[in-house]
């Protein structure tokens, strides 16, 4: 691309910290069917166009091969607005929290096509379904005591918290067009008080009796990624490369990974009694979610004043 390049990334985050597993270059479409720009960036002939989500789906396998342990899938909205990305990860049998749109559309509760009795002639119609709502509509529309503030972890500057609302929901987008009805999961809503109107959504597959909490938990982990991204650019030059090529660029990432992996490790060297009693996961989330979690997959543009892969 002419003036950025898009990595998608693997990451795993746990109480104590985050740090990047995988990253995948992002080559459009155009750009990978173009035979000279990629023989001139040597990308290899086995590499074919992927969407992002699917980049983050061969991660995840990947990962599980190296035996790191599953556990909850967060993702931006840039995966969770996709059908495809959350079947596959029900297909998996991976629980996940993933982002999406506010135009997003679906129903209320577990709701099933209208049976439609046959009159013995012309084509059978369709089983009828009841009219769609957006994920902002169904924010909008709930009373003032869904909505209840959570604490979701303890900031430098005191306790980080919001505003939020959860209900069970089932996603319409691609029923239309003949696609089998998705699972009931949780719509989770967050609508600050000082906001005109609500400002995140996500849907999640996590068990019925989930908590309120422990959904916002899961949703708000992803804040180590954006940490993570601000260190492993200012500190280490994750946005620094200059090359042209493809394995080039792949060699400086894993680079900036590798280094940004030992300061994590000193990090946690230098706490008290870190090795002997490591901290304990926070009050409030379910035992089911012990294992530490996965932080998938989440796509970062990079800049750079210099030249880029093109």
């Amino acid at each position: 691309m002419g003036n950025c390049q898009i990595g998608v990334s693997l990451n795993y985050a746990t109480d104590e910290g985050c740090f990047p597993l995988d990253f995948e270059l992002y080559l459009p479409e155009v750009w990978s069917k173009d035979v000279e720009r990629r023989q001139r960036a040597g990308v290899p002939a086995e590499v074919m166009f992927k969407r992002k989500w699917e980049q983050g789906l061969v991660m995840i396998d990947r990962a599980k091969e190296w035996g790191v342990p599953e556990g909850v899938v967060v993702t931006d909205a840039g995966y969770g607005v996709a059908t495809e990305f959350r079947r596959e990860l029900q297909t998996r049998e991976l629980s996940y929290v993933a982002g999406i749109t506010r135009d997003i559309c679906m129903w209320r509760g577990g709701v099933l096509p209208e049976p439609v009795s046959y009159q013995g002639f012309g084509r059978p119609r369709k089983a009828t379904m009841p009219k769609t709502e957006t994920a902002a509509a169904i924010a909008k529309s709930l009373p003032d005591d869904a909505w209840n503030d959570v604490v979701w972890r303890e900031g430098t500057k005191g306790p980080m918290q919001g505003r939020f609302a959860a209900i069970r929901v089932r996603p319409s987008h691609e029923y239309d067009d003949g696609a089998d009805l998705e699972p009931v999961v949780w719509l989770l809503m967050e609508w600050p008080t000082d906001a005109k109107d609500p400002t995140k959504y996500w849907l999640s597959n996590l068990p019925e009796e989930a908590s309120l909490r422990e959904l916002v938990y899961w949703a708000k982990i992803r804040w180590w990624v954006e940490q993570n991204y601000q260190q492993l650019k200012d500190d280490l030059g994750l946005d620094h490369f200059e090359g042209r090529s493809y394995n080039g660029w792949h060699h400086h990432v894993t680079l900036t990974m590798i280094a940004f992996g030992f300061l994590v490790a000193e990090g946690f060297r230098v706490k008290k009694n870190y090795w002997v009693d490591p901290p304990s996961r926070k009050e409030g989330v379910s035992e089911d979610t012990a294992d530490p979690p996965w932080l998938l997959p989440y796509v970062r543009q990079t800049s750079s004043s210099r030249r880029y892969l093109t």
